[in-house]
């Protein structure tokens, strides 16, 4: 495949889009990487379509679209029902409708951080044997001090590069990628077979071990940035982290023989020496009962078979999975 010049297409599945996103949208068509209808020959890079499949059609603000998109040819909607919402087909269904050399995901909650996202994500595409690329997250102003620090450990300052030779130190970490924002060579992730489907929760972390066991690289590109993090109730965290525990029991295959627990817990006494070190031992107990939540709901999800129907809808942060199986 020839990088001197590379295409991209952006994908975002929106579902009820609020302000932030149409503020989203804005900052994508601000881009040093220019769009088609406004890039030059010498360019390296240019920015194809931006595919948003939004579900239910209903809940999309056309008169604020418009007034962002000022009628742009470079953004295609399409529409879809909630039944037909799936975290990986969805996404599946988008990139098959790109023709661009690199395809780049995107939720619709991640803020640019600045008008470079793009160009600094696909930089690391550029390098021989890289494949995917995912973007740095930033805590939003709302975000409170064990959010910021959990932000800042999952998402250092520093770009890494990691291959299959990195999984007896890193662990589960070598396959860690966010579709909050993250970029992968077209070809090569239709060759793999794209995301999984009717996964409950993880298809990017499930695409990720594909790639590494194919023998390419994952980029962490930490000047990709994005602003993007949550405030969850403690029920938030049980649920968000029963789901992930179902979907590494789902597939055991690549989970089980690959050190995980260990980076959940290297995360909790880093957090906590955080804290003692600015003062604010404090918040000690709320990260006590976050951790716990966290670790209990992952238990339970790895058990999901043991549950009935009814529990396991009732435990899982994305109820309408149950709905389907």
């Amino acid at each position: 495949m020839d990088k001197s010049k590379l295409s991209v297409d952006i994908i975002i599945p929106t579902y009820r889009p609020d302000d932030q996103f149409y503020k989203l949208l804005g900052r994508l068509l601000k881009q040093t990487v220019k769009t088609i209808d406004k890039v030059d020959e010498a360019a390296e890079e240019y920015l194809n379509k931006i595919f948003i499949i939004n579900t239910e059609e209903k809940y999309f603000d056309k008169d604020k679209f418009q007034k962002v998109c000022k009628g742009s040819k470079q953004i295609e909607v399409r529409h879809i029902t909630r039944q037909e919402f799936d975290h990986g087909g969805t996404r599946n269904f988008a990139a098959s409708l790109s023709t661009s050399d690199v395809i780049m995901f995107m939720t619709q909650d991640a803020m640019p951080e600045d008008y470079r996202l793009v160009e600094n994500l696909i930089k690391p595409l550029r390098e021989e044997n890289v494949v995917v690329a995912y973007a740095r997250q930033l805590p939003n102003e709302r975000a409170g001090e064990i959010e910021r620090y959990t932000r800042e450990f999952n998402y250092p300052a520093n770009s890494i590069y990691k291959s299959k030779n990195d999984i007896e130190t890193l662990g589960i970490k070598t396959y860690f990628c966010s579709n909050v924002c993250s970029a992968y060579i077209r070809e090569i992730y239709m060759r793999l077979g794209g995301f999984v489907t009717q996964t409950i929760f993880n298809e990017d972390m499930i695409f990720a071990s594909k790639v590494i066991q194919s023998g390419y690289q994952i980029a962490y590109a930490a000047d990709a940035r994005v602003i993007h993090s949550h405030k969850y109730t403690y029920r938030q965290q049980f649920t968000r982290n029963f789901d992930l525990g179902v979907s590494q029991r789902q597939y055991r295959e690549i989970f089980e023989n690959i050190k995980s627990e260990s980076e959940g817990i290297a995360l909790v006494k880093k957090t906590a020496k955080h804290l003692i070190q600015k003062g604010k031992f404090y918040l000690i107990p709320d990260l006590i009962l976050q951790s716990g939540f966290k670790f209990l709901g992952y238990k339970v999800g790895l058990r999901y078979e043991k549950l009935s129907k009814k529990t396991r809808r009732k435990f899982s942060m994305n109820k309408s999975y149950w709905d389907k199986k």
